[in-house]
């Protein structure tokens, strides 16, 4: 589907806008309370999910382009989606407020229903 095309290239810029915000702060080592800290390790967890989610996003679009699937694959193409924000968001969020990591069951279930939905479509292609 188009549109997890361009949520993977949106994906993928938000990926490094935040790792130029974070980069530049990463060289204080008490940054976020220091390298081990929860908020330091969920901030770095939320921007390398923008660039893991972006990556998977596009490895979707191209696989179906690549095999010519345009049908049956509609709800896959929209859990991934809802995989790529949420994930990110929820690791910000948690970062600062510890309680919205009960949240990261919505980005998981969505990208391993996503997965496994399309690769059930494959399998029957």
């Amino acid at each position: 589907m188009t549109i997890n095309l361009y949520a993977a290239w949106i994906g993928l810029l938000l990926a490094s806008l935040s790792g130029v915000i974070s980069g530049l702060f990463f060289h204080d080592e008490s940054w976020l309370g220091g390298y081990t800290t929860w908020p330091r390790r969920l901030t770095r967890l939320g921007h390398i999910s923008l660039f893991g989610l972006g990556f998977i996003n596009l490895a979707f679009f191209l696989t179906a382009q690549a095999l010519g699937i345009k049908s049956g694959v509609t709800a896959s193409a929209i859990l991934l989606i809802i995989g790529a924000a949420t994930m990110p968001t929820v690791c910000y969020l948690a970062a600062f407020r510890k309680p919205f990591r009960h949240l990261f069951f919505v980005p998981v279930l969505s990208v391993s229903l996503g997965i496994a939905m399309f690769l059930r479509r494959l399998v029957s292609a």
